[in-house]
């Protein structure tokens, strides 16, 4: 991985965490939030940092920080398909 992409990589998982810590105790963030939150671009381009964001979810899980949902349902993050939502270990 390049220098780069290790940066980035940091920089989501930074966003996600922070994007918790803004909203109530049970609330949850999407993928697209820490996408948006790192993209310093204009227009949609925050999408190229969708899958590296749904990486740093998991990296975030498997530290013990956050857990991954899909209807409300915990799932593992390699398991996960389609929209998945973010939020605080309960």
């Amino acid at each position: 991985m390049t220098e780069s992409g290790r940066r980035d990589d940091r920089r989501l998982e930074r966003a996600i965490l922070e994007l918790l810590e803004r909203r109530a105790p049970t609330a949850t963030i999407c993928p697209s939030d820490a996408a948006r939150a790192v993209y310093t671009g204009d227009g949609d381009g925050w999408r190229a940092l969708m899958e590296p964001a749904r990486r740093a979810a998991g990296r975030l899980v498997e530290a013990g920080e956050v857990e991954i949902t899909q209807g409300g349902r915990v799932v593992e993050p390699a398991k996960a398909r389609g929209p998945i939502r973010i939020r605080r270990v309960r």
